[in-house]
């Protein structure tokens, strides 16, 4: 699929806000973008303790360890400008129970990954807004700032100049991969959402190795948080995309998935 290619087909609306003073375009193209994940593992009750809903349940890689998914996005060209953003989400099934193990396996194998996003800061107002508007994300302004270290892409969180985490990830070897959904959990005043996100990365490397990447968390109240769960000192997996194009489609009730 050349570049661009991924996009074709696609309709998009006009949207704008009640007080029309946020205007945009769903599904948001993203269509230059650098990003990395390291997956951790937590303990699954420390972790189901952020999970505001009972139907949701932790993804297991076994039995009482579950997923934690730290990810920095650098959006150079988007349909809402650019900005940078950090997620960390729990790959959560919803009503059905995972079976440990299994369920990452089937995930990866599909190429579908189901998750709550519980942290989601963002450096604009307008992806701030949108997102905490429109979809119940919990995003707020930070500061999120990537430096090329030679080997190493690193990313570092901070806000109000406190810091909360800094993730270094190896720069792979990559090659093409097939498309990827990611489909998002949120609430917006009370009531679950669901989001599909598809990323076209156009460049990709995947480690399995310990020393791929690197987490050191600071002294945010996030940090503390996290520390609690009781985080692996080492990622269980890890992915490189210097190169991926997005689409973010709309949010809907889960009646309507």
């Amino acid at each position: 699929m050349k570049k661009g290619d991924f996009f074709k087909g696609v309709v998009q609306w006009d949207m704008m806000t009640k007080d029309q003073s946020l205007e945009g375009k769903l599904p948001v193209f993203y269509y230059d973008n650098t990003a990395m994940t390291a997956i951790f593992t937590a303990s699954t009750e420390k972790l189901r303790r952020h999970l505001p809903l009972p139907e949701m349940h932790p993804v297991e890689v076994w039995k009482g360890r579950a997923m934690v998914a730290f990810t920095a996005f650098e959006y150079r060209s988007t349909d809402i400008d650019p900005y940078n953003e950090f997620s960390v989400s729990f790959p959560i099934t919803f009503g059905r129970k995972p079976i440990p193990g299994l369920t990452v396996l089937g995930m990866m194998a599909r190429r579908y990954f189901t998750a709550y996003v519980w942290q989601l800061p963002v450096t604009t107002e307008r992806a701030r807004r949108g997102g905490v508007d429109m979809y119940g994300y919990p995003k707020y302004l930070a500061d999120i700032v990537f430096t090329d270290e030679g080997g190493m892409l690193s990313c570092s969180l901070s806000e109000g100049g406190r810091n909360i985490l800094v993730l270094k990830g190896k720069k792979l070897k990559t090659s093409t991969e097939k498309v990827n959904r990611f489909k998002t959990f949120s609430i917006k005043d009370g009531v679950p959402l669901a989001a599909n996100v598809y990323m076209n990365p156009l460049e990709f490397g995947k480690s399995m190795s310990k020393k791929a990447a690197r987490l050191t968390l600071g002294d945010h109240e996030v940090s503390r948080q996290l520390l609690d769960m009781d985080l692996s000192p080492c990622p269980t997996f890890f992915q490189y995309m210097p190169m991926m194009e997005a689409i973010l489609y709309g949010p809907r009730n889960l009646m309507d998935d």
